[in-house]
């Protein structure tokens, strides 16, 4: 029997040259969607691009309360119209020093800038830099999103035994993530788990052989989380994570990818999963 896995992109809308690359291997078959950045002044035309895309991959929003301009301009999340470093943001968050209703009302302008854009609800939700773990961000998933008839799936927390785990980063995720798969399922939202795909991007050498690990250990529709991307100007200027993106593309779009899947029997699943 064919395995089936998910792998979904990060970042589309971040930059030109990550949605191009991202666009380019939905149209290969090598992913089963990506999420999307919805606060950045390009994403009415990348929202165009990927439109026709609609039904056939998973199109999500990928929450985003970090590093970026705040949609909602100035608050207590971004005193200066700027999102905070991950660092200056989950501890304030917890101390009641920036407001829920600020980031809840941030998350309520990127939900709307993605309804608003592609006319459709997003297949599923996840979070820049794991923000959806935070448990301000899990009240506001389940007030805005619980209601719905069609509400989305949720990334799911990552894997913590075996050969899909095993590092300090994947330990502090997941220690973040703490109770969310049970809570969110109880709520009636549809996990996507286990979650694999997390190491040192600033070893870019180790992608491709967490991306093997991935494909012969993952469950039936596990999730594979990946950055693939081409660098330019525009990514420069807005995010550290660069040339990493490109060896995460060229991996995904080898032909030696596509035999480690056949050799598995592992199978990409489309956006129907």
């Amino acid at each position: 029997m064919t395995r089936r896995i998910r792998l979904i992109a990060d970042d589309y809308g971040l930059a030109p040259g990550v949605s191009a690359a991202i666009l380019d291997l939905l149209d290969r078959g090598r992913l089963t969607g990506t999420s999307c950045m919805t606060g950045f002044p390009e994403w009415a035309l990348e929202a165009e691009r990927i439109r026709p895309l609609c039904g056939r991959v998973a199109v999500g929003l990928h929450l985003t309360l970090t590093d970026q301009p705040a949609v909602t301009g100035r608050s207590s999340l971004a005193p200066e119209g700027r999102l905070p470093p991950l660092r200056s943001l989950a501890l304030p968050v917890l101390r009641g020093r920036i407001d829920d209703r600020d980031v809840h009302a941030e998350l309520d302008a990127q939900y709307s800038r993605f309804v608003e854009a592609l006319g459709r609800r997003p297949d599923f939700v996840d979070g820049h830099q794991h923000v959806h773990f935070l448990p301000v961000v899990r009240t506001w998933l389940r007030s805005r999103l619980h209601e719905e008839a069609d509400r989305p799936a949720l990334r799911g927390a990552p894997v913590l035994a075996g050969t899909l785990a095993a590092t300090p980063k994947v330990a502090a995720i997941a220690a973040l993530a703490a109770g969310f798969n049970r809570s969110m399922q109880h709520a009636g939202f549809t996990i996507f788990e286990p979650l694999a795909g997390i190491y040192d991007w600033r070893r870019p050498e180790k992608f491709a052989s967490v991306l093997q690990a991935a494909v012969e250990a993952l469950p039936e529709r596990g999730l594979f989380m990946c950055h693939p991307g081409h660098v330019d100007e525009t990514l420069r200027a807005r995010d550290p994570m660069q040339s990493v993106r490109e060896i995460e593309f060229a991996v995904l779009a080898s032909d030696d990818f596509g035999a480690s899947l056949a050799r598995a029997g592992v199978a990409i699943m489309g956006g129907e999963g």
